[in-house]
């Protein structure tokens, strides 16, 4: 059977996971990517729909070769129409941007485009049924995407289209520092392109167990979940939470790189207890009575343990400064480092390290917003939060 697949995006999570992922599967006899940037879609059209990426294995780094990919910009209407026609007769598909927040926003409005495409699905059942994959680091990015949609298809898609929540604990970045690629041996993208895909090499990703109707996958090295929430909150409030906890320590230790961690053992142990000791409770507390193997004290310990190994990687070579930026997302009210603090109270845990980051992260807040008084910088911060609620953790941080 014929199979079609779409991204949405051509970063990181794109070129360095779904896009290796479907070439492995041999399942695949088209690709194809939306990208607005033209500088990317005229690399790519010129390499003939070849790039290269990067592996950060334990001992070294990998180049590895991608073929096959077709770039199309849905800013050029030529290229928007062949997009909604390929999006019609994909089986799977995946948007992987910078953030859920860029799903309806000009100048192209990745959920229009893909409205109209998956339309046709309707319109035809001649064309397969679709699961569309949000990559967006975010526990709601599929019932975002899917309101997105029909807002512009009011009726629906029927039974034809399932957007489906992922759990992607790869680390990956993008490589501009034209010194470092070359430093590192970084194959960049394409010969006329000098960025690099550098990504690791853990490669597990949950995705909803949930399908259309006799649906097959074609991405079928993913582990699919009927309830994808437990594995979502512990990769948020555990693994985003521990990197970014390591990223404000190593920044107030002066460390250009995560990795340097490596030569500090009170700060591998600060995090380490972050990650098991303080939010680890709290996850087992709260998802323990489920039967999964993560949440036993032992298996998460073991997990927090080798997640932290993989964010010191030194051939990930992560920049503390990419870990660190925009501290007031990471400071969101249902973001990262608060929602661990709360989840390790709710478990009878003082939440010691977590803290210590959340307070340099509002340092850093402060710092680039020129607030001068930190508690009117969290009202700020936490403008739509329940007043007593919020006057709870203020008090914890201040």
């Amino acid at each position: 059977m014929s199979r079609t697949f779409v991204g949405f995006g051509f970063g990181a999570i794109q070129t360095g996971l779904f896009l290796p992922e479907v070439q492995n599967s041999e399942n695949f006899d088209r690709v194809v990517v939306s990208e607005i940037d033209p500088v990317l879609v005229a690399a790519l059209r010129e390499s003939r729909g070849e790039y290269f990426y990067n592996i950060a294995e334990k001992d070294r780094v990998r180049n590895v070769k991608i073929t096959g990919v077709e770039i199309y910009n849905p800013l050029v209407n030529e290229d928007r129409a062949s997009l909604i026609q390929a999006i019609g007769q994909a089986s799977e598909l995946c948007t992987a941007l910078p953030s859920f927040l860029l799903y309806n926003q000009a100048p192209a409005s990745v959920a229009r485009l893909l409205a109209e495409g998956l339309k046709l699905k309707k319109l035809n059942l001649n064309l397969p049924a679709a699961v569309v994959y949000a990559a967006e680091n975010d526990t709601r990015a599929a019932k975002r995407l899917q309101r997105a949609c029909l807002s512009y298809e009011i009726d629906g898609f029927a039974d034809r289209v399932v957007f489906s929540e992922t759990v992607i604990g790869k680390m990956c970045s993008i490589v501009t520092d034209l010194s470092r690629i070359q430093k590192e041996n970084l194959r960049p993208i394409t010969e006329e392109c000098q960025r690099a895909i550098l990504v690791e090499s853990f490669n597990q990703v949950f995705v909803d167990e949930q399908t259309p109707p006799g649906f097959v996958r074609g991405l079928d090295q993913f582990y699919p979940k009927t309830d994808l929430t437990p594995f979502a909150t512990a990769k948020f409030l555990g693994q985003n939470a521990t990197h970014a906890t390591l990223g404000f320590l190593a920044e107030k230790a002066g460390l250009p790189y995560m990795s340097d961690i490596s030569d500090h053992p009170e700060l591998v142990e600060h995090g380490l207890s972050a990650y098991i000791k303080e939010v680890g409770k709290g996850l087992c507390y709260q998802f323990g009575q489920l039967g999964e193997d993560l949440f036993t004290e032992h298996s998460f310990a073991e997990n927090a343990t080798l997640a932290v190994q993989r964010m010191l990687n030194p051939f990930l070579a992560d920049p503390v400064s990419r870990v660190t930026r925009d501290p007031i997302r990471k400071l969101g009210w249902e973001d990262r480092l608060l929602g661990a603090i709360r989840l390790t109270l709710q478990a009878g845990v003082d939440p010691i390290v977590l803290l210590e980051a959340a307070r340099l992260a509002l340092d850093k807040a402060c710092l680039e917003k020129n607030w001068s008084d930190p508690a009117e910088g969290l009202s700020k911060i936490w403008p739509a939060a329940d007043v007593k609620e919020a006057k709870i953790f203020r008090d914890l941080l201040l």
